[in-house]
C-alpha cells in the first residue's frame, strides 16, 4: 500500500469503500444503534460513500489531490443520507480541509481543530 494519499489513491479508496459498504450494509443495518436506532445506518453510509465516489469518478484522471479531496467531501455532503451520512460527510470535509493542502512537514493534531470538528458534528445533529 502506498504511503501518499494522492488523487489516484483517494479515487481508489473511495470506490473500494463504496464497494465494501455495499457488501456489509445489511450487517451494519442489523446493528441498529448509531446515531439513531432505525435500522438503516449501513444503507445510509453506503449511499453517502457511493455519492462521494461518484463525485470523484467524475473528475479528470489527472486531478490534483486537493481537487479530489474537495470533490469527495462535496459529493458526500450532497449525497448524505440520514444522520450517519451527514456525520460522515463532515468527517470527509475535515479530511479535505486538512489533507487537500500540500504539506512539507508532518501534520500535527491541533486541539482547536478537533474542537471545531466536534462542534461541526454536534451542529450536524441539531446541536446534540
Amino acid at each position: 500500500m502506498g504511503e501518499v494519499l494522492d488523487g489516484a489513491a483517494v479515487r481508489r479508496w473511495s470506490r473500494l469503500a463504496a464497494e465494501a459498504l455495499g457488501r456489509t450494509r445489511g450487517e451494519i443495518d442489523a446493528l441498529n444503534v448509531f446515531p439513531v436506532p432505525d435500522g438503516d445506518t449501513g444503507t445510509n453510509l453506503h449511499l453517502t460513500v457511493l455519492a462521494s465516489a461518484d463525485a470523484v469518478a467524475g473528475l479528470p484522471a489527472d486531478a490534483a489531490a486537493g481537487e479530489v479531496w474537495r470533490a469527495l467531501a462535496r459529493g458526500a455532503l450532497l449525497g448524505a443520507r440520514g444522520n450517519s451520512g451527514v456525520i460522515l460527510s463532515q468527517v470527509f470535509r475535515g479530511l479535505a480541509e486538512s489533507l487537500a493542502r500540500p504539506r512539507t512537514t508532518r501534520p500535527r493534531v491541533r486541539p482547536g481543530r478537533l474542537r471545531r470538528r466536534s462542534g461541526m458534528r454536534r451542529a450536524s445533529l441539531g446541536g446534540r
